[in-house]
């Protein structure tokens, strides 16, 4: 059995469902603890290569992914994954894409999109989604 996320691990927001995801900044490096087995990194240049499976999303800091139809498909899979696996969703520093990205599924996980991005801010980090436009993107995400 794959040894899961804790809930009390650092940056590990669980969603209504149970589901465990890790958010994490790169720039702070690796945390202690058992690796991701699924990651997304939510960067504007190719991420470093990771001994794990990991999907890259163009996504330029402060902005919003450049395809929304690539972005929606790669959050669904994380989503999907985080049911039975390590799912982790990095950027530079883990509070503005990271923090949209997880408002995204935590709307994927039934949390009402005009409600994720607070709910986020609880239960992550309370600066997370930095932008009106990154909140903006989280409201429509349903849609």
């Amino acid at each position: 059995m794959t040894e899961t996320w804790g809930a009390d691990d650092a940056g590990v927001l669980r969603l209504p469902s149970g589901r465990l995801v890790r958010g994490r900044g790169l720039r702070r490096g690796l945390p202690a603890g058992p690796v991701p087995e699924f990651a997304v990194h939510l960067l504007g240049k190719r991420p470093p290569e990771v001994p794990w499976e990991a999907r890259w999303l163009y996504w330029r800091d402060f902005w919003l992914p450049r395809r929304h139809a690539e972005a929606r498909a790669v959050l669904y899979e994380a989503w999907e994954r985080a049911a039975t696996e390590r799912v982790e969703i990095a950027c530079g520093g883990g509070r503005g894409r990271t923090g949209t990205a997880l408002a995204c599924l935590a709307v994927l996980d039934g949390v009402p999109a005009d409600r994720a991005v607070d709910f986020v801010r609880r239960h992550y980090d309370r600066h997370a989604v930095e932008t009106p436009w990154q909140r903006r993107y989280v409201s429509r995400f349903a849609h």
